[in-house]
């Protein structure tokens, strides 16, 4: 059975990566960092051994005490079984199994560890996204892969039951940015290692009139009172737990000791048969 093609080009992922380390403008990941420590503080556990999946781990460093931080590849160096919490920060959208980096996760995790996650959602640069294609339909007759495609929240959840995560929960949280420009945006794109690396993209150099069309465009559509320009920026928090005997698990249909109308104080009224009701 033959593979499917590959969504990244790992190695230009890689160049932009590090291009990006020269002058960074990691602020997403920072609110996430925050994100994720509120959210560890809601969690009534203690963690003796964390792992942070990142490729900027200058930011994630200072997050846990004593956390292995992993370099974000497609074969995560995790040692089965090795861990009671696993992070993985900013980078699921670019994976190109991401259902196997998840099961990589959980076998790294200790029976009842947890996994969090946090990517770019599905609604993340719609503004930037829809006046580019506009602009490429109208100056260049069609469009060409320069998106990476992101997740929708619903989409996300099912991932974690597939790989075997128990107790799953999916949520997003949604910030928007302003800048003085498109051109101000993009350039944080570039410094946030979020340039263009699929695998499928086209090679030859992309005329500088396409992005002043898409400058103009974005502009026109979205510029407030003061001009500047909004990026909206969807962040999708997964969360799901190694399996352990200890959890609580669904009873089996029919095993209910307590009827729903008993537990909520009120009356149990039947229908008429033919109406929903018992025949």
């Amino acid at each position: 059975m033959q593979s499917p093609p590959e969504l990244t080009d790992r190695l230009a992922l890689a160049r932009h990566r590090a291009r990006a380390r020269r002058d960074p403008a990691l602020f997403l990941h920072d609110r996430a960092a925050d994100e994720v420590k509120e959210r560890l503080n809601e969690v009534n556990r203690t963690f003796t051994a964390p792992a942070i999946v990142s490729p900027f781990p200058e930011t994630w460093t200072g997050t846990l005490s004593g956390a292995a931080i992993i370099e974000d590849a497609e074969t995560l160096p995790l040692d089965e079984g090795a861990h009671d919490l696993v992070i993985h920060a900013l980078c699921l959208h670019w994976a190109n199994d991401p259902v196997g980096q998840l099961v990589q996760c959980r076998r790294a995790l200790r029976p009842d560890g947890l996994f969090l996650g946090v990517l770019f959602g599905g609604r993340s640069l719609h503004e930037l996204r829809t006046a580019l294609a506009e602009a490429e339909a109208a100056l260049m007759g069609g469009l060409s892969p320069r998106v990476v495609p992101m997740g929708e929240i619903r989409d996300l959840g099912g991932l974690l039951q597939r790989a075997g995560f128990a107790l799953p929960v999916a949520d997003c949280v949604t910030a928007t940015v302003s800048y003085a420009t498109p051109f101000h945006l993009m350039r944080d794109l570039r410094a946030m290692g979020e340039t263009n690396a699929l695998a499928a993209r086209h090679r030859h150099p992309v005329p500088r009139a396409l992005f002043v069309e898409t400058a103009r465009r974005y502009t026109e559509r979205h510029a407030g009172p003061d001009g500047r320009i909004p990026a909206t920026v969807e962040m999708i928090y997964l969360a799901g737990w190694a399996p352990a005997e200890t959890q609580p698990k669904p009873l089996r249909p029919g095993a209910a000791r307590t009827r729903l109308a008993d537990a909520l104080g009120t009356k149990e009224n039947w229908l008429p048969p033919g109406n929903g009701g018992p025949r």
